[in-house]
């Protein structure tokens, strides 16, 4: 017959650990679920986001040829008619790798954060509002890699079972159309584009867009404290913290949910306009001089038909400054709402799922950390009483 209190393995490590490592672990198996669920969302918005910057331009107007990729269903359409399911999940990849440190060092550095900042501040809304930033910041700087990678393979485009592609359709006699290209410059797999990257554009390529994922710090600093806000008013308890003691079960979560969706909203609609010139800056490749100019990505020139090497052009996008002026001079100002709506319905559900994992974690490992609490006190007062 089993000891009922006798201590589990995981009732255990759940007594011995702090709340950084329940953070981190809950924090990883949120972002871990919300990538798998929101992946080919996530391809969609970056195709729509990017596609602008492949566009041959003449005289502030696009030419050569018409948007491959148009709206949520089109959109879609076109990566299931070309990619199949596989196309739907490129870059799932680094997706995996990103997510999972990522909102581990994110929900660790934040709530370490506010317990530093909270002995010098005593305003919620201000620890809250600077712990998001520090946290944004440190789990930006260690992932960009990782995101810049994400970036390239879902905006590429490729055919199955053909030995070359091309990022667009080419027209009929149509001198501006893009020429196809030979599919060893396709990154066929996180790996093979890490090493790509390196080879030919080095070190600085991995960090492409820090400037304006740093910027984005924004985003984050608008979603969490109004997230903090609206938990709290909505479940009288803080982001992570352990239910009521017998609070309804739906009434929680119905409150997590509902905060979840209104400050996701809130933080997408405010700071949308970075992440349009985040992927222009990540998707523009870096050619070393001397290497083999790779093209696809970034406004390449076009190969002559002779074979003989183009010459070297200087980056389209340079900077956020010039990279806002050159979208708004060829593209228009809609351009930095290009794909809002379908990052509306892929940033919400991947905030959802996040939250609601992270908090479901947060619950049960606070939950085994008590019963494990309780089972060694037991064991404690059985000792002594046998002892006596």
């Amino acid at each position: 017959m089993q000891d009922p209190v006798r201590v589990t393995y995981i009732e255990r490590w759940a007594v011995g650990a702090s709340d950084s490592q329940f953070n981190a672990l809950s924090g990883a198996v949120g972002g871990f679920t919300s990538g798998i669920v929101t992946c080919p969302l996530d391809v969609i918005k970056t195709k729509l986001q990017a596609q602008g910057g492949f566009a041959a331009v003449q005289k502030g107007r696009h030419v050569g040829h018409a948007k491959a990729y148009e709206g949520l269903v089109g959109t879609a359409s076109v990566i299931w008619r070309e990619e199949g399911l596989r196309g739907m999940y490129r870059g799932l990849g680094p997706i995996i790798m990103g997510y999972l440190p990522t909102w581990a060092v994110w929900f660790t550095v934040y709530n370490k954060s506010k317990i530093w900042l909270a002995q010098y501040h005593q305003n919620a809304f201000v620890v809250n509002f600077w712990s998001s930033i520090i946290a944004g910041a440190s789990s930006t700087v260690v992932t960009n890699p990782i995101w810049v990678i994400k970036t390239r393979l879902m905006s590429q485009s490729t055919h199955h079972g053909r030995s070359r592609f091309s990022l667009f359709p080419k027209g009929s006699n149509t001198p501006t159309s893009r020429p196809t290209l030979h599919s060893p410059w396709h990154y066929k797999s996180t790996l093979d584009a890490a090493r790509k990257m390196y080879t030919s554009e080095g070190i600085l390529s991995f960090y492409s867009g820090l400037t304006p994922a740093l910027l984005g710090l924004t985003h984050v600093a608008v979603q969490f404290p109004a997230y903090e806000y609206l938990k709290t008013k909505f479940t009288g308890r803080p982001m992570g913290a352990a239910p009521i003691p017998g609070q309804d079960e739906k009434s929680q979560w119905f409150g997590i949910l509902s905060a979840s969706i209104l400050s996701k909203i809130m933080a997408s609609s405010a700071t949308y306009p970075h992440e349009v010139i985040r992927t222009r800056l990540q998707t523009q490749r870096r050619p070393v001089p001397g290497q083999e100019y790779m093209q696809g990505l970034g406004g390449a020139a076009a190969e002559p038909a002779g074979g003989s090497a183009p010459p070297q052009q200087a980056p389209k996008y340079r900077g956020i400054v010039m990279t806002c002026r050159t979208i708004l001079r060829e593209e228009g100002w809609r351009a930095f709402y290009a794909g809002m709506g379908t990052n509306m319905m892929r940033a919400v559900p991947a905030a959802t799922v996040t939250m609601l994992t992270y908090e479901y974690c947060m619950r049960n490992l606070n939950q085994i950390r008590a019963q494990g609490k309780e089972k060694l006190q037991l064991q404690l007062e059985r000792s002594e009483f046998t002892s006596s």
